[in-house]
């Protein structure tokens, strides 16, 4: 008997449960499984959710670039759809570094901010982002929006290494390489691996919803002008 069965549930819901299971070890292992840091005490915690919040934003921003880059190409809105998607997400994430960031600040350097070289380039990264899609939001045709989504993100990649290196160029109160015991490397390990896969879960929806409103506003412009 030939096999009818389909994929789709196994996507529909397999994806969901890993993630879950995903975020929930991630969780109990912050929570529960690395100790407690002998300064900041249970303050610490907050830097298994900022360090992977910050790779991500980094990573949207690096995928928007190539997806823009993509456009350009080919010139296939197929590609703008995951540029939207992967900027939208990296936003939300740059929102959140810069929100635990601050925590994190005020427990270890008794402010809420500084402008210390690392904040300060992933506060121009999240001006960035809301830059592109300011722009974005602004542009009615859809490749017309493409293109100087697609320009802007892949200007926009070029802070990346300076979020990156920013604590090796510039002096500045973030740590270079913190000292972690084994269990709280692991535990920061599994932090980014969850988080990872729920952004590239979590892209993948967006970048689905995009084409089904690019869809739905081709057919609604086609009804007007029928009519």
């Amino acid at each position: 008997m030939q096999d009818t069965s389909s994929p789709v549930p196994l996507m529909t819901f397999g994806a969901p449960l890993l993630v879950g299971a995903l975020l929930a070890a991630a969780i109990l292992m912050a929570c529960h499984y690395a100790p407690t840091e002998f300064t900041m005490g249970h303050a610490q915690r907050i830097v298994y959710l900022h360090v992977p919040l910050a790779w991500l934003g980094l990573l949207g921003m690096l995928v928007m670039a190539v997806c823009g880059a993509a456009y350009l190409s080919r010139r296939n809105l197929v590609w703008d759809h995951w540029c939207q998607a992967a900027g939208e997400s990296g936003w939300l994430c740059s929102t959140l570094t810069l929100a635990t960031g601050s925590i994190w600040a005020h427990e270890a350097w008794g402010t809420w901010w500084e402008w210390d070289p690392r904040l300060t380039t992933a506060f121009i990264l999240w001006v960035i982002y809301s830059g592109i899609l300011l722009v974005r939001s602004s542009q009615e045709d859809p490749h017309r929006r493409a293109r100087s989504g697609a320009v802007l993100a892949i200007l926009g990649a070029l802070d990346i290494p300076l979020v990156v290196m920013a604590t090796r160029w510039f002096r500045g109160l973030h740590p270079v390489s913190p000292e972690m015991v084994p269990a709280m490397r692991l535990t920061l390990l599994t932090c980014v691996v969850a988080l990872t896969v729920f952004f590239a879960w979590l892209v993948h929806q967006r970048r689905k919803q995009v084409g089904l409103e690019q869809l739905a506003s081709r057919l609604a412009w086609r009804g007007d002008a029928d009519f």
